[in-house]
């Protein structure tokens, strides 16, 4: 690893580079000494202000940063095995398996991780969607897994996302920004038959169309709008007559509305919705409109997340989440009776699919100890029966003892507002203590989104604060998070961003009642809007915060909403307001952390990727670059081969390294 004040090279875009270097070797103050910038990774990743990485610390981290998991993509065409997608080198990749346990066959070799993988129809091909550099300009492959042949279906160009076959495999539905590079419109081609593609559905401005699924007879395709995070809607397309018809939704009510798919003698289709002003509900509509929609999860008080159908149709599975853990039920679609699974570990299960013999659900699960893994469910005869489950993958956890890893806590604090005139609002929250006497430092981890949730999954980065730190965890769902209400949803939107801060400051006044936790030691992290949470906290509370970690983060609102990739720009807008109104920008300048940086008296460390299509680069670039102007210490990593986030293990390792180089300098000490 080179010393802090080696000479930087060329990193083959010579005047970025130098750009870059003028920007970030800013003094800090007139007598100061130049902020040490080094670069790793054959010079694709840029530290400043980021002291050399000790080998100690390097070593020590390793077994961490080995852990490993596995998603479940697809059954293979055969019936025998399945495909998952799993990394053995720097990125992921496609996988076979063939038994439980049995060996994983690497089917895939390219730079760029695999994204979304679909089997077409019967056949043994697959698709699959990779981007280039994180920029999520997603392209679409045509895949064969058992000669490697690969073949772009897209155009090499704009944005293509969520490919769906038709079940004779003939033609393929999906998402493209072609038309003009900023609509998310519904597209169809025959990928057998070049210069076929067709555009079928031309999406309004801020809003998007995606493929969900094909009736068996290849006349409908279900059709999903996605208008906000509280507003989507079904249609069905008749592909005969070219013909748009409104399933759900739409209506003066609007409501949140998840296409699934047709049931097997295409009389109906299966959605997930909350128009009744509940939580989240398994539906069904029958495509006779003089029949009404059954909501089959009618007495369930928990949000159904996902459903699968199984191929003969007498099956269902569906997921819900309970305070962010997930629970399996089984579906018996002829008397629409379900129960739940209750032999399933206490974690997070998502990518639910039957095999095709219809008497295996696999699905892909998360526990607070064991990293995602693909399991098997052996079903009976009977629709809602189960005989066995089976771990079909054990992923390497680095040589770590997971018996020692901590558990989670859900509490509830108290924050600044009541529900109604006499009931104080709470916020959730999930709360990790390392063993031993306190009182502990603690770092407040934020998620992203907004509309996201903190849910307990397999989290290394959490296992290696509480053992490397001795730090607690506390991860709020701050107002804003999805998994609770629609009124909880929309209570940060607009206007009302800074409640969710306030809510930041509430679990600042919760540490300091918890004997076991040291409220002179805490630091904050998060990514994306959690990053955004990072700084506005370090704005409000510099006080009561000894550091914060920005990864990818917002620093100010009106230029990240100018800024911001064309096709997601109306999206962010309806969250966080519309910079063009006079009065929403002199607001959104208000609350803008860059704007506030005299505020912030406490050391950052940022992080970033170049490519980042969401939030662009030159967000972090200027509060670093406003931070070291008023002498204040920040670290800054930046990633030219990264986009929202690292998923490249090379990047990741050192940024992860330098999180607790810097954490240990700046909470512990």
């Amino acid at each position: 690893m080179p010393a802090a004040n080696d000479t930087r090279r060329s990193l083959g875009k010579p005047l970025e580079r130098f750009l870059l270097s003028l920007l970030l070797c800013l003094p800090i103050a007139a007598a100061a000494e130049a902020v040490p910038q080094w670069t790793a990774n054959d010079e694709q990743l840029v530290l400043s202000g980021v002291p050399d990485i000790p080998h100690e610390l390097v070593s020590r981290l390793n077994r961490y940063q080995n852990v490993r998991s596995a998603t479940f993509l697809e059954w293979a065409e055969d019936g025998e095995g399945l495909f998952i997608r799993t990394r053995f080198d720097e990125v992921s990749q496609l996988f076979r398996v063939r038994e439980p346990g049995g060996y994983r066959e690497q089917l895939t070799w390219f730079p760029e991780p695999v994204g979304q993988v679909e089997r077409k129809g019967d056949t043994r091909l697959l698709s699959i969607t990779m981007d280039e550099g994180g920029g999520e300009q997603d392209q679409i492959f045509l895949f064969d897994p058992k000669n490697g042949e690969t073949r772009r279906l897209s155009d090499g160009v704009s944005r293509n996302r969520m490919a769906r076959w038709s079940r004779d495999g003939r033609k393929m539905a999906f998402q493209s920004t072609r038309r003009n590079g900023r609509n998310n419109d519904l597209w169809w081609m025959e990928p057998g038959r070049p210069g076929s593609e067709e555009l079928l559905l031309e999406a309004p401005d801020g809003t998007w169309f995606g493929p969900a699924d094909f009736s068996h007879d290849g006349r409908w395709l279900l059709v999903q709008q996605f208008v906000s995070v509280d507003d989507s809607r079904i249609y069905l397309l008749d592909l005969e007559e070219r013909a748009l018809y409104l399933g759900a939704g739409g209506d003066e009510q609007t409501s949140a509305n998840k296409a699934i798919g047709f049931d097997r003698r295409d009389r109906g289709f299966y959605f997930i919705t909350n128009q009744r002003g509940r939580s989240a509900e398994l539906a069904y509509r029958p495509l006779d409109g003089e029949k009404e929609t059954v909501f089959i999860t009618r007495d369930n008080r928990w949000d159904v997340t996902d459903f699968v159908l199984s191929a003969d149709g007498r099956r269902g599975a569906f997921v819900t989440n309970e305070e962010g853990i997930s629970r399996l039920h089984l579906l018996n679609t002829v008397n629409r009776t379900h129960r739940r699974v209750d032999r399933i570990p206490v974690g997070l299960i998502r990518s639910l699919d039957f095999h095709p013999d219809n008497r295996r659900l696999a699905f892909t699960l998360s526990t607070a100890s064991t990293p995602s893994d693909v399991y098997v469910l052996k079903l009976g005869r009977r629709a809602d029966s189960v005989r066995s489950l089976e771990r079909w993958t054990y992923s390497e956890v680095g040589g770590l003892d997971t018996s020692s890893f901590v558990e989670p806590r859900l509490v509830r604090y108290p924050t600044f507002d009541m529900v109604g005139e006499e009931e104080r609002r709470t916020v959730p929250a999930f709360v990790y203590e390392p063993p031993g006497e306190g009182p502990h430092p603690v770092i407040i981890h934020v998620h992203g989104g907004p509309e996201s949730q903190y849910r307990p999954a397999f989290s290394k980065k959490t296992q290696l604060w509480l053992a490397e730190l001795g730090a607690a965890v506390i991860a709020p769902n701050i107002r804003g998070s999805t998994g609770y209400d629609s009124n909880y949803l929309s209570l940060d939107n607009g206007l009302l961003r800074e409640d969710a801060i306030r809510d930041i400051g509430a679990l600042l006044d919760w540490i300091a009642t918890e004997p076991q936790l040291d409220e002179n030691r805490v630091a904050i992290y998060g990514s994306s809007y959690g990053g955004y949470v990072v700084l506005a906290s370090a704005v409000h509370f510099s006080d009561r915060l000894k550091a914060g970690v920005d990864l990818v983060g917002i620093s100010n609102f009106v230029t990240f909403l100018e800024n911001t990739e064309d096709y997601r720009r109306d999206f962010r807008r309806l969250e966080y307001g519309d910079e063009r109104d006079p009065e929403m920008r002199a607001f959104l300048e208000s609350i803008s952390p860059l704007n506030n940086v005299d505020r912030i008296d406490i050391p950052l460390l940022v992080v970033q990727g170049r490519n980042d299509p969401r939030v662009p680069a030159a967000q972090s670039e200027r509060i670093v670059q406003a931070l070291r102007q008023r002498g204040r210490p920040v670290w800054y990593i930046e990633a030219l081969n990264e986009g929202h986030g690292y998923d490249r293990k090379e990047n990741r390792d050192i940024y992860e390294q330098a999180t607790i180089l810097f954490l240990r300098r700046y909470l512990l000490d």
